[in-house]
């Protein structure tokens, strides 16, 4: 949850809920009321009950006015700025998990304009969310991302977490786990259509690494698929990268001195996905090659790209320390070519288009996708293609997202703040509804009330309706505004005893109600 206290957040849920199954959306609407410069805020739960949170509001009158004075626990949240602004661009929201050493991190959703539209605080003990995004499980949209921990050895991400399910109203549906001992990477979840999911493992064994120059106790870090059935944990799949793959593909150096006998990185899964004749397509960055894997046998149907390439790749299809490999709906590939990693191969981070002959064994340059300040990702990064032909890429460790029309010009191009980092970025049409209220914040002003409203996931409202009046059930003193971004501020003339907040869709049908708030606390 994001208010620190509240009786829906995952540390303290209501009775006969579990930490896994309470509403991940605004986690009761936090409403923050001053009144003759005197600061405080209250929870209003979704049971009904008030609490004062006095020990809360006193940090937020000495840090300063908050971000968003209905949601004062928002403080940090990263700001995202539109340096391009959106030009006939593909429907839906921009997904990112923002990530520094300071400020929230967690699930994000923005708007064009680089307002926010949801954000979930990452729970503990879990540090870090990852791959967040639009996907469907038993033919419904839902949202999908990781939790967890990340270390690893050489600077290269290796997670252990668990995967999340959330519906249109935010709540879990789900928690996916790997059916083995190590738990579940972090660099990609797919569902398919048959409500399993592919994921990554990365699992440490024995390994003699003389021939390399390393020890003969050495330990290897493998790359491991696994399919798992969503509803009942069951694993389907199984398929290991040591039984397919030689250790002197890699192009990542062996780990030297007192870290000789941490894991091996030599593989570095990240990516997994469907072709289009149902076998499975991966990235190994430190081997710079993607393989098509046949679904059932396990056995390598081709390599692209690295040491043992199967398939010739022209001079402007070739990749380095990539990610994100992909086909397309005309049949042809994609990967985010980072070109910088360990080494720097390239001048600058890419989203490369080639077509694969399978029968010929060539690969073929169709386009490529640079940003306009010629940026080069040594980690991370997404390139995905848009349902109008479009294609959206993230930067991954440059906080940068940029959405192309299919002719390959900028239609949207924006950023985190510069100490931030998204490991990949994503456009998805997606209709929230969140099962908590409205959250709203008064401060009286010149003789007004200054109302801030907001609706954290809502993504129906149009306008809000602010009503006031000496009693909470006689609000007669009616004012409207149009929705501008997260939150909306209305100005209630004169100084009422109590506000409640509306939130109408487009129609002016109500979709929620704030509790009623005393103008003076």
């Amino acid at each position: 949850m994001l208010g620190a206290v509240t009786s829906t957040s995952p540390e303290s849920p209501k009775p006969g809920l579990s930490r896994r199954n309470v509403v991940l959306g605004a986690g009761g609407a936090a409403l923050f009321a001053v009144a003759g410069g005197g600061a405080g805020y209250a929870i209003a739960n979704t049971d009904g009950k008030d609490k004062t949170a006095a020990t809360a509001a006193q940090p937020a009158a000495q840090a300063g006015p908050p971000k968003y004075r209905s949601r004062p626990d928002l403080r940090t949240l990263p700001e995202v700025t539109i340096t391009t602004p959106a030009n006939a661009t593909a429907p839906g929201y921009i997904f990112l998990t923002p990530a520094s050493g300071t400020g929230l991190w967690g699930p994000l959703i923005v708007d064009d304009k680089g307002s926010p539209v949801w954000f979930r605080k990452t729970p503990e003990p879990a540090t870090v969310a990852i791959d967040f995004k639009v996907q469907q499980y038993r033919n419904k949209p839902v949202l999908t991302w990781w939790e967890g921990t990340i270390g690893g050895t050489g600077g290269q991400g290796v997670g252990q977490g668990e995967f999340v399910l959330a519906d249109q109203s935010y709540r879990e549906i789900a928690r996916v786990r790997a059916a083995s001992t190590d738990q579940a990477d972090q660099h990609d979840f797919v569902i398919t259509t048959n409500d399993t999911a592919l994921f990554w493992v990365y699992e440490g064994v024995p390994y003699d690494l003389t021939a390399l120059g390393g020890p003969a106790d050495g330990v290897l870090f493998d790359g491991v698929i696994q399919e798992i059935d969503i509803a009942t944990g069951k694993k389907l799949f199984e398929w290991r990268a040591r039984d397919h793959v030689t250790v002197d593909e890699s192009y990542a150096p062996l780990p030297e001195g007192d870290s000789a006998h941490l894991p091996y990185d030599w593989f570095h899964a990240n990516s997994v996905g469907l072709a289009a004749d149902g076998n499975i397509i991966i990235s190994s960055r430190h081997t710079w090659t993607t393989f098509k894997i046949n679904r059932k046998t396990g056995a390598v149907m081709w390599r692209l790209g690295g040491k043992k390439s199967d398939i010739a790749l022209d001079e402007k299809s070739k990749f380095a320390w990539q990610h994100d490999f992909r086909q397309r709906r005309d049949g042809s590939y994609s990967v985010f070519d980072n070109g910088a990693g360990v080494t720097k191969v390239h001048p600058q981070s890419r989203g490369l288009v080639m077509k694969i002959d399978e029968n010929a064994k060539t690969a073929t340059f169709v386009k490529e996708f640079l940003h306009p300040a010629a940026l080069s990702a040594p980690t991370q990064g997404a390139f995905r293609e848009l349902l109008d032909g479009g294609s959206l890429v993230g930067w991954g460790q440059m906080p940068y997202f940029t959405e192309y029309a299919p002719d390959g010009t900028v239609r949207l191009d924006g950023h985190l703040p510069l100490d931030n980092q998204s490991y990949r970025a994503y456009r998805a049409e997606w209709v929230g509804e969140p099962l908590d209220q409205p959250a709203l914040g008064l401060t009286a002003e010149g003789g007004n009330v200054i109302v801030s409203a907001s609706w954290n996931g809502a993504t129906k409202v149009a306008k809000w309706r602010a009503k006031a009046g000496g009693q909470p059930g006689a609000l007669t003193q009616i004012v409207e505004a149009d929705r501008t971004g997260f939150e909306t501020t209305i100005t209630v003339p004169g100084t009422p005893e109590y506000v409640v907040a509306e939130a109408l869709d487009s129609t002016g049908k109500v979709l929620g109600t704030s509790s009623a708030i005393p103008v003076r606390v």
